[in-house]
């Protein structure tokens, strides 16, 4: 039996994963009483006493918890952006490369990817790995996403009864176009130039969709290319050319831990949308599929296809 522990198991995240594993036959969840949850003494002893630990915790706490490990058994899995770029730590994104999934594979340390960075790499690494797309590239993109993406608070905002009418309308966030999650997509892409990149909250629950728009870029090149990366993926696929409807919902793959991507356009001009859940592909169903792939299990083990 692996010994999991949650570190932050009551955020959004962590409760997704929580629930995914709590009926596992093959995982011992390690537990902590409410009073103890915020413990030092007693998170130091359950990090050190798991085979794997979640840490689903805001960036200084998760650099903490990683500090109170004192043995080189416990594999972290770490869901915050503290790690992401950082060297040691693999990039928790297999579909990649088998690079990637080598690393995932043996490593301690595994960065979970950001929601809108999942759904950018996606689009955007395969094009820049065979040449479709050059480095030196200044990319545009924008991100839809629900809003159980930011956590208790802004739920609880969102679904109180006198919230703000405001709520009803779409939210562009970010606008000092210096969101947390662009260094890991510069990095994983190896672009040279940081994307233009705009977040958007809408008034539903999960769900994302993640455009990346290529001018001057014929979609038949692009969709040839991200057809024949992730041929033969079980959690990340390609639609057919001009994609599954003539339409894009955000919320189309809610509940579910795989990502569709698709490629819309023509021989001038070209776009490509990732759609996926914001809490599955984006968060917690990465980082269960990493867990899988740690353990030497069918990567989709326990998630929802």
């Amino acid at each position: 039996m692996t010994k999991v522990f949650i570190d932050g198991s009551a955020g959004t995240t962590g409760l997704r994963i929580y629930d995914r594993l709590s009926s596992r036959k093959d995982i011992t969840l390690l537990l902590l009483p409410e009073e103890q949850r915020k413990d030092l003494d007693q998170r130091r002893r359950m990090l050190n006493t798991a085979d794997i630990a979640f840490l689903c915790l805001p960036d200084p706490a998760a650099v903490e918890a990683v500090s109170l490990i004192e043995n080189d058994h416990t594999a972290i899995i770490d869901t915050s952006t503290a790690h992401r770029t950082s060297e040691g730590w693999a990039y928790g994104f297999p579909e990649l490369s088998e690079g990637h999934r080598e690393a995932i594979r043996t490593a301690k340390r595994i960065a979970n990817p950001g929601c809108h960075a999942s759904g950018f790499i996606a689009g955007v690494y395969p094009l820049t790995a065979h040449g479709v797309v050059p480095a030196d590239s200044l990319l545009t993109a924008y991100s839809l996403t629900g809003y159980s993406g930011g956590g208790k608070k802004l739920i609880a905002e969102y679904e109180h009864p006198g919230r703000d009418v405001r709520h009803e309308s779409y939210r562009i966030y970010g606008t000092n176009l210096r969101h947390k999650h662009l260094p890991e997509m510069v990095k994983v892409c190896g672009l040279e130039k940081e994307p233009v990149f705009s977040p958007i909250l809408g008034d539903f629950y999960a769900g994302m969709a993640t455009s990346v728009l290529l001018p001057g870029i014929d979609a038949k090149i692009v969709w040839e290319c991200l057809s024949d990366h992730y041929a033969g993926q079980r959690m990340v696929t390609v639609a057919p050319l001009g994609g599954d409807e003539s339409v894009i919902y955000a919320s189309t793959y809610a509940g579910k831990d795989t990502m569709r991507i698709q490629v819309s356009g023509h021989a001038e001009q070209c776009m490509v949308t990732a759609i996926f859940d914001n809490l599955g592909k984006g968060a917690s169903g990465a980082a269960i599929q990493n867990m899988n792939i740690l353990l030497g299990l069918d990567e989709t083990t326990g998630l929802n296809l």
